[in-house]
């Protein structure tokens, strides 16, 4: 029987974009290492009736709470008390956390206020979590066959005590569960085509695996998700898919789990002891922002030109001014010259070339915002390809150095 958990973020700052929830999406990683599923993400406004219909909710529906937020020493921090109210206790002072709170006042050199004193009050069903990053304590409540936690929002504070004493107690009391992951990533297929391909397949999955989409621009990730008791025969249930459904969409597929594109191909050209460099205009820069995020990326990557205007492609870059008037900026015919010229300047194996209208002016009947051409350029061939993108600037770019590294990746693996 699996274990399920709700998470509860408490704080008007979520919900009016002020503060990103980063603790939700990170609390849930941690719950996946240890076999315990997430059924639910609730973030709640500094409303009492809220909060407690959360709590109700939550405790009808998963055996472990894990609530963050509304600890502080302020009268909006209203998570200790309705705790207190939810389960009809009193908050009475808990010795151990007065040590707590007073000894770090002490290491500070402050004064120890009022306000902080009654932290150290919890309602009187708890155990208290110490918090040694800060003056808040963690709540742990065993209660009515659930399992609540209550944890500060600062997400250091959250994220030690959650490591050091919240997840060593879940995996001694939830014995058995494991939760197992196997990642797809293709690249230049949209999810619909991707999802008639391996139809078939999908259908034919055991009921206990289940396949997600997880589509994001220019890519789509496959997860398979299974659940059991021996991660061992779970992962060689899971390759046993993987090898399946690979004939289906293997021209597709560049990684597996936590790879990216920009590290695959680094990878390849480290193997291969090849050299790459980059000429790119409407894309400002990104396609060599990605390459070069990669650690070691300078084993492989000489360096870029960013040709932004046309004296620069012609003057820096070398492509002939009669191309750029006859079929402007924006064409094979100058991409081509932009890929090969960057190749043969800096002397590398490869180049790759990015010329396009990212919007959102710029755009005419015959090239409109989003018409990009990219070229790859090694010692057998120089070739290109025109894409239309779409309206947005920002996507554009993104989905131009990531059409460009799929390029690289369909000429360069097939050498």
């Amino acid at each position: 029987m699996p274990t399920y958990a709700d998470i509860i973020s408490i704080g008007d700052e979520l919900l009016y974009g002020q503060t990103l929830d980063t603790n939700a999406h990170w609390i849930s990683g941690r719950m996946d290492e240890i076999g315990i599923k997430v059924k639910r993400r609730i973030t709640v406004a500094d409303d009492e009736s809220e909060i407690l219909k959360a709590f109700q909710e939550s405790e009808d529906r998963s055996d472990i709470v894990l609530i963050t937020g509304g600890l502080g020493p302020t009268k909006d921090d209203l998570t200790k008390p309705l705790l207190a109210r939810y389960f009809n206790v009193s908050c009475i002072l808990n010795e151990s956390a007065l040590a707590d709170v007073t000894e770090f006042f002490k290491k500070a050199g402050r004064e120890l206020t009022e306000a902080n004193r009654q932290q150290a009050e919890l309602p009187a069903n708890c155990t208290k979590i110490t918090n040694r990053m800060g003056t808040a304590p963690g709540m742990w409540f065993d209660e009515r066959n659930t399992i609540f936690v209550s944890m500060p929002g600062v997400p250091y504070e959250m994220k030690t005590m959650m490591d050091e004493i919240i997840l060593p107690r879940l995996k001694q009391k939830f014995v058995g569960g494991v939760i197992h992951h196997r990642i797809i990533k293709t690249i230049g297929i949209a999810e619909s085509t991707l999802a008639d391909k391996i139809a078939d397949w999908e259908a034919a999955l055991p009921p206990h695996m289940k396949l997600a989409y997880l589509p994001s621009p220019g890519q789509v990730k496959l997860r398979i998700t299974t659940m059991g008791n021996d991660k061992d025969s779970l992962r060689a249930e899971t390759n046993q898919q993987v090898e399946r459904v690979l004939p289906l969409i293997e021209q597709y597929v560049y990684g597996y789990d936590n790879d990216e594109i920009e590290s695959v191909i680094g990878q390849k050209l480290i193997q291969n002891e090849k050299t790459l460099a980059i000429a790119e205009s409407c894309t400002g820069g990104y396609l060599s922002h990605m390459v070069t995020s990669i650690p070691g990326s300078s084993a492989y990557f000489k360096g870029s030109l960013v040709s932004y205007a046309n004296e620069i492609k012609e003057g820096m870059l070398g492509v002939d001014s009669q191309t750029l008037e006859q079929h402007g900026a924006v064409s094979e015919e100058v991409v081509l010259q932009m890929a090969k010229n960057i190749r043969a300047q800096f002397n590398t194996e490869v180049g790759l070339a990015i010329s396009g209208i990212a919007g959102p002016d710029g755009g005419t009947e015959e090239k409109p915002v989003g018409t990009v051409w990219i070229a790859y350029s090694d010692s057998q061939k120089t070739t290109a390809k025109k894409f239309n993108f779409s309206k947005s600037r920002v996507l554009n770019i993104k989905l131009s150095a990531l059409s460009a590294l799929n390029m690289f990746r369909i000429h360069f693996f097939s050498n």
